[in-house]
């Protein structure tokens, strides 16, 4: 049995969700833009908490594995004894962050940029951070006949997913840090960054008019199944191999309101990490049965596979490097210096975590006080 994967892979390559670009997706993209889930209105019966419903929102995508087999499993609604959860699914982090300050959702699994992006939107008022569900998983695939090395990258025509999105971030500051020029906007220069989405970046690399992409899973390994190879993980570029492509957000108002709806997710979402670290091959399969009923197509097992082991599930969000990609988005001109003090209560996870006897988790100087 692999090592429990709790407290891995960091923050997010690029925590860019910026007030310039209000549109940058989560990390992921796949899946319908808000679809209430086949399973809603689950409990698993007994008293209820405060709130008679708990609205939990996710991506149909394997970075989203805590919601997907937390929802799947029922381990997140038997937290919640007689108040049910209500799932709805997202395809792109605006539209998640729109139902949160509508209340469409209470609680939400997105990625770093969309988190910044409403947060600082709101001038704090709208969304807390309140725990990690996953981290790594974004790899740099590229044409092999092509590309021999990362050299070869300069003059070449490379995808991402959005301007201004994660992974886009994090490619322009490692152009940057190559001592190569690109304009951000535009996206060319030195290297030609061409945004693509993630549904029809696999059919253009296909067609010759990608020479790689540096994208999350699973599209990176739908990539390598079209005879792309990975040139680099973005794990190796950061610290103890870290970085965070999946929060955990709730709505201030709902976190005020109901706290004690929160902590039953949590500790919802704490054992299905648990669960999830303990039983990779049973998770993942549970990953890919609520991924078919959500999209009505499991993954294969040759882009399922690799895609699954390279994501890690994590309690913990990674604050700091949560931290260093907004410093990324800024030195790229694509965020204005953020004020990101408050973003993170992780009172509630790490009262949970201690009770478990678990190391509890940082907030980089960035929680609430």
């Amino acid at each position: 049995m692999p090592a429990p994967r709790t407290t891995l892979r960091r923050g997010l390559a690029a925590a860019a969700a910026l007030p310039l670009l209000a549109v940058a997706l989560t990390a992921c993209g796949y899946g319908s833009d808000a679809e209430e889930d086949d399973t809603k209105n689950l409990s698993a019966g007994g008293e209820k908490l405060s709130a008679d419903s708990v609205k939990i929102g996710y991506f149909p995508n394997l970075t989203h594995a805590t919601a997907l087999v937390g929802i799947q499993e029922g381990l997140i609604a038997k937290e919640l004894g007689g108040t049910s959860v209500k799932p709805s699914t997202f395809n792109a982090g605006p539209s998640e962050i729109e139902a949160l300050n509508a209340g469409s959702i209470d609680i939400g699994f997105i990625g770093p940029s969309p988190s910044i992006n409403g947060y600082t939107k709101s001038k704090g008022q709208s969304l807390r951070i309140i725990g990690g569900s996953a981290s790594g998983g974004v790899k740099l695939v590229v044409n092999p006949d092509k590309i021999k090395s990362l050299d070869d990258l300069k003059g070449k025509k490379i995808a991402t997913p959005q301007l201004g999105n994660t992974q886009d971030v994090a490619f322009l500051n490692w152009i940057s840090e190559k001592g190569w020029k690109v304009d951000a906007q535009s996206g060319k220069g030195d290297v030609s960054v061409v945004r693509s989405d993630n549904k029809v970046t696999p059919d253009a690399y296909k067609s010759g008019s990608l020479d790689g992409a540096w994208v999350p899973e699973p599209t990176a390994s739908k990539l390598v199944a079209e005879g792309g190879e990975v040139l680099l993980d973005e794990s190796t570029l950061w610290p103890d191999d870290q970085f965070v492509i999946t929060n955990i957000i709730v709505s201030q108002k709902f976190l005020d309101a109901h706290p004690d709806v929160v902590e039953a997710v949590l500790r919802g979402t704490v054992n299905t990490n648990k669960w999830i670290n303990a039983n990779p091959e049973k998770a993942k399969a549970s990953a890919n049965t609520a991924l078919e009923k959500l999209s009505g197509k499991a993954l294969p097992a040759e882009i399922l596979d690799p895609a699954w082991e390279s994501i890690k599930i994590t309690d913990d969000p990674l604050a700091a490097t949560l931290d260093a990609q907004a410093q990324h988005a800024v030195k790229a001109g694509l965020l204005d210096e953020p004020d990101l003090k408050g973003i993170y209560d992780l009172k509630p996870l790490n009262k949970i975590l201690k009770a478990a006897g678990e190391p509890e988790v940082a907030d980089a100087g960035l929680g609430v006080k």
